[in-house]
């Protein structure tokens, strides 16, 4: 999870984030170098005395300055485009988790366990135990093994929620009518957190999500569920 002071992005636990944090950091470089070349052009412009105000033809630079941005361009816009076709892959998931998003709380369904479904609300400062964090931990947590595909569906009862988990590089709208699907692969285990990301009513800052994912080992051995 995020700490205080943090710049860069959480750790990543899925091959996703990963590949997000790698897309990043290449824009970025990108960005640096553009801003670089910019304000060394204006410095020179601003030293420099200019010693021939005719109108030179260059059309050499002209030539450059018109294909060097597109050829920029093609180089970020190639590595998002495979990143996003990635994030709309779903294949052969291990099991399926419906996630159900209320004001100001989610439903959690366990379709492949018989219909499990339980809610997940946000524990009050008063119910908080030595090491839960405010404002982000919840009386029932899901619980979901590492190294296997996991499939949510994400929908919506009343108004427009988002369910993200940054550490995952998950963020999908929940919409009311509507039916959306994520997934994602967990490469380690922990608990993870994550809140609804989208402005859903007075409160929308309490909706917390709490991922436990455990190995997959124990996980076959029997649902363990934190009810």
């Amino acid at each position: 999870m995020a700490h205080a002071a943090q710049v860069g992005l959480q750790d990543a636990t899925s091959p996703i984030m990963e590949e997000l944090i790698t897309f990043h950091d290449h824009a970025l470089m990108i960005i640096f170098l553009i801003s670089f070349l910019v304000l060394y052009a204006l410095f020179l412009t601003l030293t420099t005395k200019l010693t021939n105000t005719n109108i030179s033809d260059a059309q050499e630079m002209e030539t450059v300055w018109t294909i060097l941005p597109a050829i920029i361009l093609v180089l970020i816009a190639l590595p998002s485009l495979r990143i996003l076709y990635m994030t709309d892959e779903v294949n052969d998931p291990s099991l399926t988790i419906k996630s159900i998003g209320h004001q100001w709380y989610w439903t959690y369904e366990y379709t492949d366990y018989g219909g499990l479904i339980f809610n997940s609300y946000m524990l009050p400062p008063l119910f908080l135990e030595p090491g839960d964090l405010r404002l982000l931990d919840v009386d029932n947590r899901v619980v979901l093994p590492i190294e296997a595909p996991i499939r949510m569906m994400i929908t919506s009862q009343d108004v427009l929620h988002s369910w993200a988990v940054p550490t995952l590089g998950l963020k999908t709208d929940a919409i009311p009518g509507r039916l959306n699907q994520t997934t994602f692969t967990a490469t380690r285990p922990g608990v993870y957190y994550g809140q609804c990301s989208e402005i859903c009513g007075a409160n929308h800052s309490f909706m917390p999500i709490v991922l436990e994912l455990i190995p997959l080992k124990i996980f076959e051995m029997g649902p363990v569920f934190t009810l």
